[in-house]
């Protein structure tokens, strides 16, 4: 127990604010100096709640620290005098502000919150400076004294500069451990998390305004009363305490100590403090450095000086993290959570006519649908129906342009996601949303929190909510990473990172449970692990999945419905939905443009001017790619199909050098171009039409145009306008303003502009009017011996018309490869490779 404690943080601090007055007088320095680094220590520290433990950056805490000071000073002067009421009244002055000023910057988030502070810091300074008659102006308020405190043998004598520094050390001591609890409380938990991940802590229950604001106040009450006391040291308020040269140097000190650290910013400010003092009596321009010394931990060690001493620690030690203390304490609850009402009549979630535009593009058109208790429902649709966008307008990320949706009867469409999740709807992401730098525990944990009575209570320590913990180690055994409960959620694998999201999901204790791709970029191994999981949890929550693994889709599914272009084009059971015309014609096409085609162009012989060997690629831990291997020869067409999230654009982004692969080779023209940068793979001869278009929007159609324009080939402005007469007529307009047919035909435009040899086309007929897909059917059959082309498609039955050969890939790996007529010709063979 006494080693324990001789090992803990705070008792290290302590002891160095003992042995601060004996250092200084070795080092023939002053005990004011002592009682300086005490309180920037302090000062730090409050800063530190922000900026380490929120993730917000302030560039004004100066203003608080000067606020507190001069609220002092003027109080002593003119109300009370004495040293207790003006330390309160700068304490009170600097929460005010904080709040009102907090209240305000709020709404605004990144570079707009710290800008917003650094304006709110001048005006303030501005008008200290100005208020002669008030402030003193720009020669500070005078006539600050430091009373005695207490009388006869209890008279203590702040004004002997030795016992001022150990009042002002007994202060920041006291101040000092209240932060402390507040960053071990459950608040403070919570602000960990905000500032890991502030989407997923709304997404599991919290509001995240409020808790911003309430570190914010916190952080100015302890800054002002760090500048009441360094005003009594002074015996003189000066308006520089609010300049943001000051704001600066706190800034400076906190990040050079350890931001990550609870006493890391205590050690750069005892640094800051020593080297002003220090350099200042060699030079004046001391502050150069000192920034020459902030600006090699920013690049090198942004954890600051107690993140070297760590990573010093941690290679000596070279032992994996255990698993948090209450994690192992934790006996898990053997309770399931209890089976749902399978049927009441009503659906517990009715999407009713839900619309949402982006610009003049209908992402979601008028869907709707009811979901049933206990029920199953998968949500599919080709690439651009609307699904993530639904699953984003129903938890509150966006707000609906018509329709609502409604849960229980009651309408939670426009609603912030932390009331949603409160209502009982929770989530997944098609892109995983954990918080990376906490534990797998301490992931749940939070989650679990979130809907406990003490959530925001902030001197309590969070490891006496036992039942939280318990919770959350049933829950981490529930889904099998129980033994990963000490791990850091950016070390797990990409699988155990998706078990985690749905843990974290579920620990929200929800009704619903939407769940978006839970299976995208998983082996095959952690699919089956996550579809077991999906299937265990049907019947005790009602689960909406969205997947584009269309087998396991209809093996889990009671019901699906399918969306296309926004709209819900079926509805039913898994056996219905595949014998579904509509349906199959969304995911292969139609034959309408491509009818009379004619047959694709034999394969050229001799080397490969593309060739694609055993790729394998990552997008962060998600294995996309697993030993794709094609070959494009020059002049051909070659298709590449798959459905949605089978990896044909991760194929294409490999190619251009956008994910570099972990293994394997791709040459172009019989040269290594693996890895490469992608500008230097397009400068020799390799043009992209990426999925989107990614026009540039402020420049107009002309200027697109001429500035992709490369080498001296056969394709030049008047060949284009030739070709796209509609880009002729908007030469001038901005791309901004165009329509997404007139945007894809840019995008090809602009793409053959560099005269390139092999073109590469991700789903170029997506979302395209009829008249606009066969303008660009006619203008890719009319490149064909021309231009060499790999083209990715949605719609099968276009591509496979234009093209000679194909690939089939899915799940990241090549299934088929073949002449394109024949899988043009087998129906079975397509539906089976490509459709549901």
């Amino acid at each position: 127990m006494i080693a324990r404690a001789a090992r803990h943080p705070l008792v290290w601090l302590y002891a160095w604010f003992l042995v601060i007055p004996f250092v200084m007088t070795a080092v023939q320095s002053t005990v004011s100096l002592g009682t300086e680094i005490v309180v920037f220590t302090l000062l730090a520290i409050a800063y530190n709640l922000l900026m380490g433990y929120t993730g917000l950056v302030s560039f004004g805490h100066s203003a608080f620290f000067g606020l507190g000071g001069y609220a002092a000073g003027l109080v002593q002067i003119h109300l009370v005098k004495g040293m207790v009421v003006p330390l309160l009244a700068g304490v009170a002055v600097a929460t005010l502000a904080g709040a009102v000023i907090g209240f305000l910057l709020m709404r605004k988030r990144g570079v707009y919150f710290s800008l917003l502070t650094l304006a709110f810091t001048q005006m303030f300074f501005y008008v200290v400076y100005g208020a002669t008659g008030v402030t003193g102006g720009e020669n500070g308020l005078g006539g600050i004294e430091r009373f005695p405190l207490g009388a006869g043998v209890l008279r203590v004598d702040l004004g002997d500069k030795r016992i001022y520094y150990y009042a002002t050390a007994v202060v920041a001591a006291a101040a000092i451990w209240v932060l402390w609890r507040v960053v071990h409380s459950p608040f403070g938990r919570v602000l960990q998390g905000i500032r890991e991940n502030e989407q997923r802590a709304s997404f599991v229950g919290y509001d995240v305004r409020r808790y911003k604001l309430a570190a914010f106040v916190v952080s100015c009450a302890f800054a002002g009363l760090a500048g009441a006391l360094y005003t009594f040291l002074l015996n003189f308020a000066y308006p520089e305490s609010l300049h943001v040269t000051m704001a600066g140097e706190i800034a400076a000190m906190t990040l050079v100590g350890g931001m990550r650290s609870f006493v890391g910013p205590a050690v750069g400010a005892a640094v800051f403090v020593f080297m002003r003092d220090t350099l200042s009596s060699w030079t004046e321009n001391w502050l150069v450095y000192f920034g020459v010394i902030f600006i090699a931990f920013v690049m090198f060690s942004p954890n600051g000086i107690v993140g070297v001493v760590q990573r010093l620690r941690g290679l000596r030690r070279g032992a994996a993290a255990p698993a948090p203390a209450e994690a192992r304490a934790a006996t898990p609850a053997p309770a399931a959570p209890a089976p749902v009402t399978r049927d009441d009549g009503r659906p517990l979630l009715e999407v009713d006519g839900v619309t949402k535009y982006f610009g003049g593009l209908a992402a979601v058109d008028g869907a709707s649908f009811g979901v049933k208790r206990g029920e199953l429902r998968s949500v599919i649709g080709p690439n651009g129906a609307g699904k993530t966008t639904l699953f984003n307008v129903v938890t509150g990320l966006l707000a609906p342009d018509g329709g609502e949706a409604r849960f229980e009867g009651a309408v939670i469409t426009g609603l912030p996601p932390h009331r949603g999740v409160a209502r009982g709807v929770s989530r997944s992401f098609q892109i995983i949303s954990v918080f990376q730098s906490l534990s797998v525990f301490e992931n749940v944990r939070l989650a679990v929190q979130a809907k406990h009575p003490r959530r925001f209570a902030m001197l309590t320590d969070s490891t006496r909510l036992t039942d939280a913990a318990a919770e959350a180690a049933r829950l981490l055994q529930a889904v099998g990473l129980a033994e990963h409960a000490g791990t850091l959620a950016a070390n797990l694998s990409h699988g155990d990172q998706r078990l985690l999201e749905i843990a974290i999901a579920l620990a929200t204790r929800p009704k619903l449970l939407l769940l978006d791709e839970p299976l995208a970029g998983l082996s095959a191994p952690d699919r089956v692990r996550v579809a077991a999981l999906i299937r265990a949890l049907h019947g005790s929550v009602t689960i909406v999945l969205i997947d584009h693994d269309i087998d396991q889709v209809l093996a889990l599914s009671d019901r699906i419905t399918v969306l296309h272009q926004g709209r819900v084009i079926a509805e039913g059971a898994p056996a219905e939905i595949q014998k579904n015309a509509e349906v199959q014609t969304a995911y292969l096409g139609h034959l309408k443009v491509a009818a009379g085609a004619d047959a694709g162009l034999a394969r050229a012989e001799g080397a490969p001017l593309l060739g694609v060997v055993s790729v394998d690629a990552f997008y962060g831990k998600s294995h996309v790619l697993h030993d794709v291997s094609l070959d494009v020869f020059p002049g051909e067409v070659v298709a590449l199909l798959g459905r949605n999230g089978a990896g044909k654009t991760t194929t294409l982004a490999a190619i251009t050098g956008v994910v570099p692969p972990r293994r394997g080779r791709i040459t172009y023209r019989g040269r290594d171009i693996t890895g490469g940068a992608p500008e230097a793979i397009a400068r020799q001869g390799v043009g992209l039409v990426p999925q989107g278009r990614r026009i540039f929007p402020n420049l107009s159609v002309l200027e697109n145009l001429t500035i992709a324009r490369r080498g001296r080939g056969g394709w030049t402005l008047e060949r284009v306008f030739e070709t796209f007469p509609r880009l002729h007529q908007l030469r001038h307009a901005s791309g901004g303003t165009l329509s997404g047919g007139e945007l894809q035909l840019l995008a090809i435009a602009r793409a053959l502009m560099g005269n390139v040899e092999l073109l590469l086309l991700d789903e170029p007929f997506e979302g395209l009017a009829p008249t606009i897909v066969e303008t660009v059917w006619n203008v890719l059959h009319a490149l064909k011996g021309e231009t060499t082309l790999l083209l990715v498609e949605q719609n099968a039955d276009l591509a496979l018309a234009l093209a000679g050969r194909a690939y089939v890939i899915n799940n990241g790996s090549i299934v088929w490869s073949g002449d394109a007529t024949t899988l043009r010709a087998q129906d079975d063979l397509r539906r089976r490779l490509l459709g549901v």
